[in-house]
């Protein structure tokens, strides 16, 4: 009898092992670091925003819902906004959030991260348009697109705080413009550029002429100067050597005339096709009548005229120049 009823209590304990295994593993739940988690009481929130770890609650009466808590991408489809000019344009932006207030979050979209982009799409959209109609296109374009996304920012985070969402951020991702307009807005950019590349080179070429105008006024003005200085300096330099010449023939002029003769009658003979056609008495040829007068050492004699130059007596035998009789052939011969 005693044997029979050890293997049930053996049976029994296992059992009640095994109901206090079940119940306790019922009793816990685990929260991972990228999640939050909220346990309700008969569907009635009891507690929410639970920290990750290990937590309890009564089994078959508490059930948990967990969300996720990590940064959701909200890609927003593009989409035509108008701008302050009536023009069309094509916006692509996407939003960052998480999950903030996981009791708003779940009593305003039920916990889904669908429905929450399709409320947090609105509001982005919404703030677009009312952006995009304050400004032209070039302003959405370049100017302001730091500033429209700071508002968008702004704007989505007041309004997603009643949805338990924190905004990160609001990014724009493109703007573009529609095919029907954008053929006309790039014409009148072709046109903007032109008429400032025109500007341009009109401002260039006026700038050019100005310059070119007084390189050549300088250059002129240099060439002037610099012809003025030659002048003066080849005249100056004609006037001391005159000055030279006057006072060094001014010296002995009967030897300076003979030495001008000299000079003539080398230029006049200089080849044998040279003919001169000229009286036999002629003042050309009075030192060649003179040398032909005296065979050994002409003796310059006075000539008729007064420009005949007179022997000086102050040179001697040795200092007075030879003239020795050039050959038939080179110096015509006087008739007689």
């Amino acid at each position: 009898m005693a044997r029979s009823q050890l293997p049930m209590s053996r049976n029994t304990l296992l059992g009640i092992l095994g109901a206090l295994v079940a119940v306790l593993a019922m009793s816990l739940f685990t929260v991972d670091e990228t999640q939050t988690a909220i346990r309700f009481q008969l569907g009635e929130i009891v507690q929410d925003n639970y920290k990750p770890g290990l937590h309890w609650k009564w089994p078959l009466i508490n059930n948990v819902r967990k969300f996720d808590r990590r940064l959701q991408t909200l890609d927003t489809e593009p989409e035509r906004f108008l701008t302050a000019e009536k023009k069309n344009v094509i916006v692509d932006a996407f939003a960052m959030w998480r999950v903030e207030d996981v009791r708003k979050f779940y009593t305003t979209v039920g916990g889904d991260p669908t429905q929450a982009n399709v409320r947090l799409d609105q509001i982005v959209k919404d703030s677009l348009r009312s952006e995009f109609s304050k400004r032209s296109i070039q302003e959405v374009v370049s100017g302001d697109r730091v500033q429209i996304m700071e508002t968008l920012s702004r704007l989505l985070r007041e309004q997603a705080t009643h949805l338990g969402i924190a905004a990160v951020d609001v990014r724009i991702k493109r703007i573009d413009l529609p095919p029907d307009v954008s053929n006309s807005v790039f014409s009148r950019m072709k046109a903007e550029r032109l008429r400032v590349a025109k500007d341009f080179r009109s401002r260039g070429a006026e700038a050019a002429e100005r310059i070119r105008a007084d390189a050549d006024r300088q250059g002129t003005v240099i060439l002037a100067e610099a012809y003025r200085d030659a002048e003066r300096q080849r005249g100056e330099g004609d006037g001391q050597a005159a000055d030279i010449y006057a006072q060094a023939y001014g010296k002995d002029q009967d030897f300076y005339r003979f030495h001008r003769s000299l000079n003539a009658y080398r230029q006049s003979f200089s080849s044998r096709d040279d003919l001169l056609v000229l009286q036999p008495d002629s003042q050309f040829f009075r030192y060649f009548n003179q040398s032909q007068s005296s065979a050994a050492l002409p003796q310059l004699s006075p000539a008729p005229s007064s420009e005949t130059p007179q022997p000086n007596p102050a040179l001697s035998n040795e200092q007075t120049p030879q003239l020795s009789p050039a050959p038939s052939s080179e110096i015509p011969q006087p008739a007689q």
